[in-house]
């Protein structure tokens, strides 16, 4: 058990059935495999890449934009998939990060590697933020088409209080690799995409 991979092609195939539904013009397969290469970029820092990946895989596999529990959703996903194939403590590292995309604050680890692989990862998920002006801007249309039934004055509100959040920040991203790569644009973009919503 222990060499086969964590998400070998059935799980892969059946995970990418979720990310490939009608409804996800953002949260699809795209948006897997842009964190899987930024996993593969930066995987010599990753003290369990394969755990990581798992986290990729199943972060966004349940995703309702009109639901509040999403995240909860796919970490409970990924313990039911995974539960046979891994150790306890592998799987409560994979699932803490899951739950962790939902404020994007790290997971109480004792640990600093498994720290260290959830900064890693939830920069990876941010990381559309810092991307070319032209890559951001189909990022906020997708996202915005997958809340088309929020009203928008609504939309204006929610998105806009979201991305003001990232900005108060002292850092967007937790770690320094991606700071020095994608923090300075992703200000821009998110200062850019205020004033458009204003």
């Amino acid at each position: 058990m222990e060499n086969e991979p964590l998400i070998d092609d059935a799980l892969k195939a059946e995970l990418s059935a979720l990310y490939a539904a009608e409804d996800r013009r953002y949260h699809g397969l795209a948006h897997i495999s842009a964190m899987l290469a930024l996993a593969g970029d930066y995987r010599t820092l990753l003290d369990d890449p394969e755990a990581v990946e798992a986290a990729i895989w199943f972060h966004d596999a349940v995703y309702d934009s009109r639901a509040k529990d999403n995240e909860a959703r796919s970490a409970a996903l990924a313990e039911q998939k995974l539960g046979g194939r891994i150790d306890a403590a592998r799987l409560e590292r994979i699932s803490a990060m899951i739950l962790a995309t939902a404020t994007h604050q790290l997971p109480p680890f004792e640990d600093a590697a498994a720290t260290r692989d959830a900064s890693l990862f939830l920069d990876m998920d941010l990381s559309i933020l810092g991307a070319d002006p032209v890559a951001f801007d189909a990022y906020e249309r997708a996202v915005r088409r997958e809340y088309g039934w929020v009203e928008e004055p609504m939309w204006r509100a929610g998105r806009g209080a979201v991305l003001k959040s990232f900005l108060a920040r002292p850092h967007i991203f937790h770690t320094q690799e991606f700071r020095q790569r994608f923090e300075p644009q992703a200000r821009h973009n998110i200062a850019r995409s205020l004033q458009a919503l204003t």
